[in-house]
């Protein structure tokens, strides 16, 4: 299908609004630079950005020699590259009341989480991530083919994933039944013996927290999984005053209420950091090729490239390398299976 044509009139418009944006970044910048020469600005120094709201972020600064921890709602220069929670900056601390900073460079990132919009788009979500708290619970039963959703864009981002079972006093006070609690004791050792880091946890038990404490300590860390698994709620038991907003799950569909609507960024008292991110109930790997999808299921490593045929599709291909180690037990059904299905949506986008 063509695409339509823009009329005469249509193209005028988008030239007008695309020029008047122009012009007021540039008034923007103008304005900026005045602020600098009169001496509104401090001297450059370095920052985190803690949260983003619209144009504008919030940075708290790195190493301010008379106030540390300093922290600024900031304008963004329009020269300065897309921003998220997490990013390491240099900006100008306001010396005013007004209290607004300026930010006018992105350092460089070590990490970025990012994830498809409604439109299929990649947009970041948090930068210089250490780890991935991929939080699931009882309810809403997880998922096999969501988690690895999770842990395949994990490893293509270079952020070593942990699995943290919330809810888990739902197992212990013997709330669910047989078959679930056994399907959820299967889920923990298979992924435990791939590799994965696999904690259990509720709020109601304090030496659960304990645990999660300490893997949380001197990382950064972003919280992601379903809404309604317990990420607030978490969050709220390990940095009693932050009362994020916690939403129900629906007594119809058992699905958790979205409640969470921009990263932010928050300082765990023993160390590390804390990055509470949008909830999500799709993580799409339309971005990703077919290979890359294989590599990130770690267990498969061992194998890629030893097929029969190098353009194999493993998809009941002849002499295909995966489909063998799945015979012999090397490579989990459920996770083969949960691979094709990755692969088979990619046809799809």
């Amino acid at each position: 299908m063509s695409k339509r044509k823009l009329s005469r009139q249509q193209r005028w418009r988008i030239e007008k609004v695309q020029a008047e944006r122009t012009q007021r970044a540039q008034n923007k910048d103008k304005q900026l630079t005045a602020a600098v020469e009169e001496g509104r600005l401090a001297e450059a120094i370095s920052g985190q950005v803690t949260a983003h709201f619209g144009r504008q972020v919030e940075v708290r600064a790195l190493d301010h020699p008379e106030q540390p921890g300093l922290q600024q709602r900031c304008h963004v220069r329009a020269n300065v590259e897309t921003l998220v929670t997490g990013d390491k900056v240099t900006w100008r601390p306001s010396l005013e009341n007004e209290q607004i900073g300026v930010v006018e460079a992105r350092q460089t990132r070590q990490s970025l989480l990012a994830r498809p919009d409604m439109r299929g788009v990649m947009k970041p979500v948090a930068a210089n991530v250490d780890q991935l708290m991929l939080v699931v619970a009882p309810e809403p039963e997880p998922f096999a083919n969501l988690i690895d959703r999770y842990l395949v864009a994990a490893e293509d981002s270079g952020l070593e994933p942990v699995l943290v079972i919330n809810k888990w006093d739902l197992v212990t006070q013997g709330q669910l039944t047989d078959k679930i609690v056994t399907r959820l004791q299967e889920f923990i050792h298979l992924y435990q013996q791939i590799g994965y880091r696999v904690l259990t946890t509720s709020t109601q038990s304090a030496a659960d927290l304990e645990t999660l404490q300490t893997q949380l300590q001197n990382r950064i860390s972003v919280f992601v999984g379903q809404s309604g698994v317990g990420k607030s709620s978490l969050i709220n038991q390990l940095l009693p005053g932050v009362d994020l907003r916690v939403g129900s799950l629906s007594e119809d569909s058992r699905k958790g209420r979205h409640t969470t609507t921009t990263a932010q960024l928050f300082d765990f008292p023993l160390g590390g950091q804390l990055i509470d991110s949008p909830g999500i109930r799709e993580f799409a790997l339309g971005f990703l090729e077919a290979d890359d999808i294989a590599q990130g299921f770690r267990e498969f490593r061992p194998f890629l490239g030893r097929c029969r045929f190098r353009d194999c599709r493993h998809q009941g291909d002849p002499g295909c390398a995966l489909q063998e180690a799945v015979d012999q037990g090397e490579i989990s059904v459920s996770r083969f299976a949960s691979f094709q299905h990755l692969i088979n949506s990619l046809k799809e986008r």
